[in-house]
């Protein structure tokens, strides 16, 4: 491995200057490229879920899992915050799951120029059965942890989601309109 990624000397150590340097930079130790390394493995493991038995693609399955965690009618640009998805990605999910019957528009009862979207019977029905499936498939990832390191885990994430001003529980999701 070339020197300007591997960290390391001509003696094979550990070359402490090498991330103090600024010209090099080893992906392999940069927390944003290893979260969003693990962010798209997870996310591709937990698609087999439901990419194979139900025909969903991830922003399919992002809009029925953002509206399922709500259990109410949400808009489509509350879902594109919420899972940091482009809009445009968003509103083809929604469009092929009204062709599918799993989720439906409904009139704002505030603001009857705006549509919101909420899961039909179809819709619930599918999640509710998709969703002890990936609850499984999660402990199977989780797995190679010990239960005191899944723990860890979940507070460390719950401290960067913090720092960044991320909306870390239902309850405050609801009570603020965002996620």
């Amino acid at each position: 491995m070339p020197k300007a990624f591997s960290g390391q000397g001509a003696t094979g150590r550990r070359d402490e200057n090498a991330s103090d340097k600024g010209s090099s930079l080893d992906l392999f130790r940069f927390v944003p490229f290893r979260l969003n390394r693990l962010a798209a493995e997870v996310s591709a493991a937990l698609s087999g879920e439901y990419q194979e038995r139900y025909g969903l693609d991830i922003p399919e399955w992002r809009v029925l899992a953002t509206l399922g965690f709500r259990n109410d009618a949400c808009s489509a640009q509350y879902i594109a915050h919420c899972t940091r998805t482009h809009k445009s990605t968003i509103s083809r999910a929604v469009t092929a799951l009204m062709t599918r019957q799993l989720v439906e528009r409904v009139e704002n009862e505030d603001d009857r120029r705006e549509f919101q979207l909420r899961m039909t019977r179809k819709g619930k029905a599918l999640y509710e059965e998709l969703i002890p499936r990936l609850k499984r498939r999660e402990q199977q990832i989780l797995s190679c942890l010990s239960a005191q390191e899944r723990k860890d885990f979940a507070i460390m994430l719950g401290k960067i989601e913090k720092s960044l001003g991320l909306v870390q529980t239902s309850r405050e999701a609801d009570k603020t309109g965002a996620y």
